[in-house]
């Protein structure tokens, strides 16, 4: 740049004050400029070598307790903006407190560099000066951050960039030509349907939301976070945009994640989430905060669809980060539901349009040891209908969480390049599935063990039996050991024993999940028959960690029983080991809709990992009968099997029974679940079903999945559909007679006696 060439100092500054800060600053800064509002300047007629400052002047609020500079609910309640004072009040303000206005200054640019940048990205047509401006904004928004810090980084003049850039012109003149439309109707709809879902966020709003919300979780929780992990995330967050994929257990989900990021100055997420929650005042507040409300089924909407992927393609590219629940709704049984693919796969469209673009995925999870909504989806998920959200709904709900429930758990699993995930998976139909499952295993891995989750676990195995404390404690020792073992992120060891355990059953006890007869020679525990549910959706939120084992088990036992066939050689070790990996994969096939399962290669890595800590030498021992009884038994009270896979199987037993009763009939899946409901509340009554919790929609929903998937709900050949349902019932019928053989050796241990295991 030349001494001569001009510079011009270019502000949006609102007030006498306010102008008078950006020309002090100017005058020190760059002593021969001109200052100028923004709109105020001809750019068409400056020349190339022009350089261009955009300056911002940037009120702080006072600083909070904690040392937090930001907006309380008190000043939005008596009209106050801390961050937009108004005219009169800010010559009071700079005199109390002459650090509260500051100037933040952005990247400089010449003409010649706006042009070229212009000429790269804005549809022919747009008017340059709209771009500079919209240009100085995002620079001086940028400067802005450095002086509020990264939490309070937001999108601005989303809108007006997506519909003037060169990409969205030509993506909506294509979809136009396909629909057989004209493209400025095209453009104008997408361009509407762009206002109803961007986020247009405001640090104002985000204090509000924050301090307004906050309070339906500060009470209930103590939230615990993972700082280690934080730290590596926020490096990432540096050269990539960031996709927060948590698990969806409660409504707060998103605020006890928001609290944890914003606390450790992370830019706030944009949230996508169901419109379902767009009611005033949570709507209109949540959208200014950084929520996206989107509709829940849009894929008739071709528009619509065009839009949202030119939104997210948007956000891709300026790394925002993003966050949505990819169960696409909360889980009603305490394990994570099957993934929504549709939002992943305009994310992968997005990261497809762009040259180099990637975004990491972060698997999260968000754990509660106690939550007060579990009644009503429990309920939901024995068939009752889920009330609509509203004000009443708010109301109601907030007050229910004025009660302390326990701990709150976040934490995150390794982060997932989405460019480098894509291609380990390769091509083919399954490519998307592939990475979604893999997200939910890295969900699942960093899931931790509560211990509210293992006494459901302890007290389940019983049949309207209760447990004096010593009993619980002896049903719980082997299973803490065996998450020692395996390095599992389990409970504090002392909330599962002595007094701890007793805090945890009384803090159990006093939301109606476990009741205490204290009327004989000592406490005995046991679960509240009307709220068995509520009980395994704890007990299930920590059941994948035990699958593996349980499946070592299921096999093993059918080695001993010689219910396993062998590959080859009958002396040799190599095929019986590949008849019992055979058997693994049976089981795994039997149960891949209910929980998530990696690669064959690495499952059966897994599988091995187990049998180290289960028999130590296996790889060198031919598994007679006699050995694998002996092995077995030598873990009696440490056996899982059964506590993890009965629910599982007596819901497959349901399903299968009343497809064999239809005969070659069809149901769709509506009503289908609608009779297994009837049909399982049944055989649980006649103790057939030997878990009461598993007479549960969504279980019986995987049973149908799985049944799909076998061909046996409409079937091609419906002459044969009976007899394959049927086998598919003799499959189910075996898996539980091996969970009922675990049992009678579980049976055996002695210090609870024959009682506890049954």
């Amino acid at each position: 740049m030349r001494m001569t060439d001009p510079v011009l100092v270019l502000t949006k500054a609102r007030t006498p004050s306010e102008m008078r800060a950006v020309t002090d600053w100017a005058s020190s800064t760059y002593p021969d400029a001109e200052v100028h509002q923004l709109a105020d300047v001809d750019y068409d007629a400056l020349p190339p070598q022009a350089l261009l400052v955009p300056v911002r002047p940037v009120w702080l609020p006072a600083v909070r307790q904690g040392g937090e500079r930001r907006v309380s609910l008190g000043d939005v309640l008596v009209l106050s903006n801390p961050r937009r004072p108004a005219r009169l009040m800010q010559p009071l303000i700079q005199s109390r407190r002459p650090d509260s206005l500051r100037v933040a200054a952005g990247a400089p640019a010449t003409i010649a560099e706006l042009r070229s940048r212009y000429s790269r990205s804005q549809a022919e047509g747009e008017p340059f000066g709209e771009f500079v401006s919209v240009q100085a904004s995002l620079s001086a928004e940028r400067a802005e951050r450095q002086i509020v810090g990264d939490r309070y980084k937001v999108p601005r003049l989303v809108a007006e960039q997506i519909s003037s850039s060169a990409r969205f012109q030509s993506g909506a003149a294509a979809l136009a030509a396909t629909l057989g439309r004209q493209t400025d109707a095209v453009m104008a709809e997408a361009t509407d349907k762009l206002s109803t879902f961007v986020a247009t966020q405001s640090r104002l709003m985000d204090d509000v939301f924050s301090a307004t919300f906050n309070r339906l979780h500060e009470r209930a929780w103590n939230v615990s976070v993972d700082v280690d992990h934080l730290n590596e995330l926020r490096t990432l967050n540096k050269s990539t945009g960031l996709i927060f994929l948590p698990s969806h257990r409660s409504y707060v989900d998103p605020l006890v994640l928001a609290k944890v990021l914003r606390n450790n100055d992370f830019p706030p997420n944009l949230v996508l989430g169901g419109n379902n929650l767009a009611f005033w005042p949570v709507g209109p507040v949540a959208r200014r905060a950084g929520m996206i409300f989107i509709r829940r089924k849009f894929g008739a909407d071709p528009v619509y669809k065009f839009a949202m992927r030119s939104y997210l393609a948007y956000i891709v590219e300026k790394r925002f980060n993003l966050e949505w629940y990819i169960e696409g709704g909360r889980s009603r049984t305490g394990k994570l539901r099957q993934p929504k693919l549709g939002l992943l796969t305009y994310v992968v469209d997005a990261v497809g349009q762009l040259d180099d673009a990637d975004v990491t995925i972060v698997p999260t999870s968000i754990v509660y040891d106690q939550l007060h909504e579990i009644g009503a989806m429990a309920a939901e998920d024995a068939g009752g209908t889920k009330k609509p959200e509203g004000v009443a709904w708010l109301l109601r709900y907030a007050k229910a969480q004025r009660h302390y429930l326990g701990e709150a758990r976040v934490r995150f699993g390794a982060p997932i390049s989405l460019r480098a995930a894509l291609a380990d998976a390769g091509d083919g139909p399954a490519r998307l599935d592939k990475v979604a499952f893999r997200v939910m295993d890295e969900i699942n891995s960093a899931t931790p063990i509560t211990a509210t989750s293992l006494v459901g676990f302890a007290l389940l195995g019983a049949q309207d039996r209760a447990y004096t404390l010593p009993e619980i404690e002896a049903i719980l020792s082997p299973l803490l050991t065996y998450i020692a073992r395996r390095d599992l992120p389990g409970p504090d060891p002392t909330l599962c024993r002595g007094v701890g355990l007793t805090q945890t059953l009384r803090v159990l006890a006093g939301n109606g999940v476990v009741s205490c007869f204290e009327g004989g020679v000592e406490p005995v525990w046991s679960i509240v028959p009307e709220n068995r549910a509520v009980a395994a959706y704890y007990r299930n939120g920590a059941l994948h960690h035990f699958v593996d084992r349980a499946i070592v088990e299921v096999g093993m036992l059918a080695v001993a029983e010689g219910e396993v066939t062998h590959l080859g050689d009958p002396e040799s070790h190599d095929s019986l080991l590949s008849a019992s990996q055979q058997e693994a994969l049976r089981i795994r096939d039997l149960l891949k809709f209910e929980f998530f399962f990696p690669p064959k290669t690495e499952f059966l890595h897994r599988l091995g990992q187990e049998l180290d800590l289960l028999a130590p030498g296996w790889r060198e021992v031919t598994p007679t009968q006699d050995w694998t009884y002996e092995v077995l038994h030598g873990h009696t009270g440490a056996l899982l099997a059964r506590r993890t896979l009965q629910p599982f199987f007596d819901a497959q037993l349901v399903v299968a029974t009343r497809l064999v009763q239809l005969g070659s009939a069809s149901r769709d899946r509506d009503d289908l679940v609608a009779d297994c409901l009837g049909l399982g509340k049944q055989l649980s009554l006649q103790n057939v079903v030997r878990s009461k919790d598993s007479v549960s929609k969504d279980l019986y929903e995987g049973g149908y999945q799985l049944a799909d998937n076998r061909g046996l709900i409409h079937g091609e050949n419906t002459d044969d559909l009976p007899l394959a349902r049927q086998q598919w019932l003799d499959e189910v019928e075996l898996m539980r007679d091996r969970l009922s053989r675990i049992a009678s050796i579980e049976a055996i241990q002695p210090t609870i006696g024959s009682e506890v295991a049954r």
